[in-house]
């Protein structure tokens, strides 16, 4: 798990042994150290004893620190990908990277390798980056506030050429599209 525990310690001028001598129980400056760099699972319990050591809030030590979440924007369903009326919060609390460049589109119908339940999480990009998502799956705005996604077959200098996921899918191609969503995480429920 990524935390910002060194972070904070470092804005309140604190060393490993300073915030490891004022948990309740008293700790070493080893231990959080491993628990700053991940090699110790952060559990509640730590959480809340670095918190109280560090006088933050828990869920400061884990928050992203952009102030907008990833906005779930699109939903893969029975007649394609389809705009929602507007973007809310991503709905499973899970941030692959605290970034605000991050869009996610719910997956309501199996597509191809995509199944029902699933959240494609992507990382939105400018025209200067379309070369780099060529071969890859993609989310890309069309007028009227609609989407298309798949995989992007072909590009051109206005144009990109996307075959959406599923068997005997038909070419789509966007004309000028201002930014390409590039999959990046699959979120997948056990």
């Amino acid at each position: 798990m990524i935390n910002r525990i060194r972070d904070i310690r470092r804005q309140k001028g604190l060393t490993l042994a300073d915030v490891a001598a004022r948990c309740e129980p008293a700790t070493t400056a080893q231990t959080i150290g491993r628990l700053e760099t991940g090699m110790r699972s952060l559990s509640l319990t730590w959480m809340n004893r670095i918190a109280a050591a560090l006088e933050v809030d828990p869920q400061q030590l884990v928050k992203a620190e952009s102030d907008s979440p990833p906005m779930l924007v699109a939903r893969l369903g029975a007649a394609g990908t389809e705009a929602l009326p507007r973007p809310v919060d991503a709905l499973i609390p899970i941030t692959p990277s605290a970034d605000a460049a991050l869009l996610v589109m719910a997956v309501d119908v199996s597509a191809g390798e995509y199944r029902a339940g699933d959240q494609v999480w992507l990382r939105r990009i400018g025209p200067e980056d379309f070369a780099r998502a060529l071969n890859r799956d993609v989310l890309a705005p069309r007028p009227g506030g609609r989407f298309a996604f798949g995989r992007m077959i072909d590009r051109d200098d206005d144009r990109v050429a996307l075959l959406p996921p599923g068997i005997g899918q038909r070419q789509v191609v966007i004309d000028r599209p201002v930014w390409l969503g590039i999959a990046e995480t699959l979120v997948r429920r056990l």
